[in-house]
């Protein structure tokens, strides 16, 4: 009696600190078989490219929540560390003209794709040198190269779109296919629904892989879904449900691998539900008030990293050594990539409007395509090269507000040719020469440059008039 009550008590102190839930108690882990070894090793080749590419993805991970809590990255942040067998395993299973679309936890689909990690890094950062060009930030990542058609920041907003390339690929007759990525969130959304029935209708060539990470944001997956045999929810739609062990890399890979198969042969959609753990918060704004850390704790011995190198190791395909080098290597990758980062420059603030696609069918028909009234006077947005110094200076004056970047770093021309204007100017000399010209125009015209701009409707608003809501976010 005295012993069922002490487990009536450890129960009640897990549930005020978390959902007081080990791996054992996860909807589907026993059925999905976590832990257990299912599925002999492959070759060599592949069992390295498998580990290196998911420490890679954790080096990357750890350094992207470095650099977002010294400021390097803003926005939001949702980092995959310990998903990433669910991640590599998934990818290794497409094929390289098939597609690929992920939700805003992506960082580690673009790098098993393939994409560089300086590029990835770069777009976090919000610098020209990403693979979005700086204007996706770390939820919209996007490489055609490699087919992977970007994340996406709406809770089962991609899956529409997945549908549409499935779509698409059918049109084109071809064995493309392509492989849709979602959290255990997304099978809550009218999209879900909705995606299932037409991509069964339509006999679409896509697998739908869910991420059930047990927490959709900070709600346990068994708050939030009356069903939380995820991968029952599509069979009334028409699409057949697979589970597998979302920590166990080769499992993931048998899974999906079989799945696109049937889609792509059969032309009969498929959905796989790995079932897998964050080891970090939704975003790096996570209090985490929702789980105990006894919890994380208990997922992490099942880290799918140490658990696929021990066992390499044990087998005989990999040693210590080899471990700790790919290890380091991944270290080496992730610096460089952050150092190429920090170097890259931000987006011309001339460039705020480039790539916006608006179809305009009647020609004739006057229309703008975006309207910037930043400025006194509003202006086309397209046309924000020509919209002369006013809106040029504001902006600048903006950007040095919310401290982002430099005037010198945004500047028109390439880094070489403002390399070498800078060399041929002395330390202090640029200031100097911008003091002068502005007392001579002072001494030319002092009504001027005391109001006359203000007076035309051009100037510049005092200070007290600025709108500074959200300066400082």
């Amino acid at each position: 009696m005295a012993t069922e009550q002490q487990a009536d008590a450890q129960k009640d102190a897990k549930d005020e600190n978390g959902d007081g839930r080990d791996p054992s108690d996860v909807a589907a882990a026993q059925e999905a078989g976590i832990g257990e070894v299912k599925h002999g090793l492959p070759d060599e080749e592949t069992c390295r490219t498998v580990l290196q590419k998911m420490m890679l993805i954790r080096r990357f991970e750890e350094r992207a929540g470095e650099m977002y809590a010294k400021a390097k990255i803003g926005g939001f942040l949702h980092l995959c560390i310990g998903e990433e067998a669910t991640v590599v395993g998934a990818t290794q299973a497409l094929r390289e003209s098939d597609y690929l679309m992920s939700t805003y936890r992506e960082h580690g689909q673009a790098l098993a794709r393939g994409t560089d990690a300086r590029a990835v890094m770069a777009e976090l950062f919000g610098r020209v040198g990403g693979c979005s060009s700086g204007r996706g930030g770390s939820m919209h990542l996007f490489d055609w190269e490699k087919r992977f058609l970007g994340g996406y920041g709406i809770v089962g907003g991609s899956l529409p779109l997945s549908a549409g390339v499935a779509l698409a690929c059918d049109y084109l007759e071809n064995e493309d296919a392509i492989l849709s990525m979602m959290g255990d969130g997304a099978t809550n959304q009218g999209t879900f629904g909705e995606t299932m029935n037409l991509a069964a209708l339509w006999k679409l060539p896509v697998v739908f892989v869910i991420i059930n990470n047990q927490f959709g944001m900070g709600t346990a997956l068994h708050r939030h879904s009356a069903v939380t045999d995820l991968s029952l929810k599509s069979e009334g739609y028409g699409v057949p449900g697979t589970r597998c062990d979302g920590m166990d890399v080769l499992d993931v890979h048998s899974v999906v691998t079989g799945a696109l198969k049937s889609a792509r042969e059969e032309r009969k959609p498929q959905l796989v539900e790995a079932v897998t753990y964050r080891y970090r918060g939704h975003s790096m704004a996570d209090p985490e008030e929702y789980r105990s850390k006894e919890e994380v704790e208990e997922w992490r011995e099942r880290d799918p990293i140490k658990a696929f190198s021990d066992r390499l190791v044990s087998e005989g395909v990999l040693s210590e050594d080899d471990v700790k080098g790919f290890d380091d290597k991944a270290i080496e990758v992730v610096d460089e990539a952050t150092k190429f980062a920090d170097n890259s420059p931000f987006p011309d603030l001339d460039s705020l409007y480039d790539d916006i696609y608006v179809f305009n069918e009647d020609e004739d028909v006057p229309a703008w395509w975006t309207v910037d009234e930043r400025s006194p006077v509003p202006h086309r947005g397209e046309r924000e090269r020509e919209a002369g110094e006013v809106p040029h200076d504001l902006a600048e004056k903006g950007a040095a507000y919310a401290n982002v970047g430099d005037r010198k770093s945004r500047q028109s021309g390439s880094p070489q040719d403002q390399d070498q204007e800078g060399s041929q100017q002395g330390p202090g000399e640029e200031q100097a020469n911008d003091s002068e010209d502005a007392s001579a125009q002072a001494a030319a015209d002092p009504e001027e440059a005391e109001g006359g701009e203000e007076a035309s409707g051009e100037g510049e608003p005092d200070a007290d008039d600025r709108d500074n809501d959200g300066g400082g976010d």
